[in-house]
């Protein structure tokens, strides 16, 4: 019972931080990130938030990380108006590396289809 409250609660984060991010956050820094994914502790403490960004130069990465942690309070306290919890978990910003991955993998495969032609 406890891992499919845990996993609810996941979508609903996950749900009400994209919207958040919308809707309440006005910094540029934080225009066109995607949240991917949520991970939350099995004592739902901590809540750690996977996210993607379009670009993949470091220095645009390094500014939507900064953007997330000066907005890091905002979207705690947003979630916890918005969220029927007895706390609100603490959040913990994430790049997700897989989307990137995907597309080096893409782009590797690719390189071999036209090396045999």
């Amino acid at each position: 019972m406890a891992q499919y409250r845990v996993g609810r609660l996941e979508q609903e984060i996950q749900r009400e931080v994209t919207d958040i991010l919308l809707k309440r956050v006005r910094d540029p820094r934080v225009e066109g990130v995607t949240v991917t994914g949520v991970q939350v502790t099995g004592d739902l403490q901590e809540a750690t938030i996977y996210y993607s960004i379009l670009s993949d130069k470091a220095s645009s990465a390094e500014k939507t990380a900064d953007g997330l942690k000066k907005a890091t309070g905002l979207i705690r306290s947003e979630l916890g108006s918005r969220l029927s919890i007895y706390k609100t978990p603490e959040l913990v910003f994430e790049q997700d590396k897989s989307v990137q991955y995907g597309s080096r993998i893409d782009e590797l495969l690719n390189d071999l289809h036209h090396q045999e032609r």
